[in-house]
């Protein structure tokens, strides 16, 4: 599948990053979390496995990227599960979307190739100002939290380069989801079966069809941006996938009723704005 750039792809793109913010909210909304998110999990291991077996075949060198994206994206649920744990949605997302965003920059930098032009330096300060308010306004201080949501930042920025790398190098994008669902998806549930045990029996069905819908929407929000990716409009569509973070803010403030979401707005549209900017000139 081959995409143009073009109108579509915004949309796509557009769609995806609501997306992303709404099942990112309905993670975050879960009575019990770590459940919440083995429930999305086990929505992309049963997509993954009918992916991988409709997707085709893939060589070994994009099924080694796709395990390595895996890797990654385990870290980033994980991570992005303890600073839901600790922090609020207008806090917690904003900072790892953000973060991911700063990363990528500051590893474009050691790119042949790549100097580090006014436009780089203004969209890594719009960035780095942005989780500065977003951090101080209404944050509980350094902690669990907010290392948590960092280090989810840190794993955004490293699986963004791998499958930009497996896409733009002609992976086939629905075997190669297939199998990045497939082999991130089991560690969640297994953590849930752990650490939660028979307490399992008892999580209330309306939790079970959130948690399910959540990851549903999450595969698709991730699907629609590797369709977009193969326009080859990575600057535009990376841009675009970051306006979430002003989504995610307007639904911490508006629908989960966050104290400090509200005072988080102005914050979260520098982030945004500076994700742009960074997008266009990298």
């Amino acid at each position: 599948m081959h995409l143009d750039p073009g109108p579509l792809v915004v949309v796509l793109v557009l769609i995806a990053a609501v997306m992303h913010a709404t099942w990112n909210a309905i993670a975050h909304a879960a009575t019990d979390r770590l459940v919440g998110f083995a429930l999305l999990c086990t929505s992309a291991f049963a997509l993954g496995a009918v992916l991988v077996v409709t997707g085709g075949p893939i060589d070994g060198h994009h099924l080694a990227l796709a395990a390595l994206s895996a890797a990654l994206h385990v870290a980033y649920m994980l991570l992005l599960w303890a600073s839901y744990e600790h922090g609020d949605l207008s806090r917690s997302y904003p900072i790892a979307r953000g973060t991911g965003v700063a990363l990528t920059a500051v590893a474009s930098f050691f790119a042949p190739r790549s100097p580090l032009g006014p436009d780089v330096v203004v969209g890594v300060a719009l960035v780095v100002a942005g989780l500065l308010g977003v951090t101080l306004v209404g944050g509980r201080g350094p902690g669990r939290g907010l290392a948590a949501a960092l280090g989810t930042g840190a794993a955004i920025a490293g699986y963004t380069v791998v499958d930009g790398l497996a896409v733009s190098g002609g992976a086939p994008v629905v075997a190669y989801a297939g199998w990045l669902f497939l082999l991130q998806s089991w560690v969640l549930p297994l953590v849930a079966v752990v650490r939660r045990g028979r307490r399992l029996r008892q999580v209330e069905r309306r939790q079970v069809l959130l948690g399910l819908t959540g990851g549903a929407v999450s595969l698709l929000a991730y699907g629609l941006v590797l369709v977009a990716q193969t326009s080859g409009a990575l600057a535009a569509i990376a841009a675009l996938r970051e306006l979430s973070i002003a989504v995610g803010v307007v639904i911490g403030a508006f629908v989960l009723h966050e104290q400090a979401a509200r005072r988080r707005l102005l914050p979260a549209v520098a982030i945004t704005a500076g994700a742009v900017v960074l997008a266009f000139s990298l």
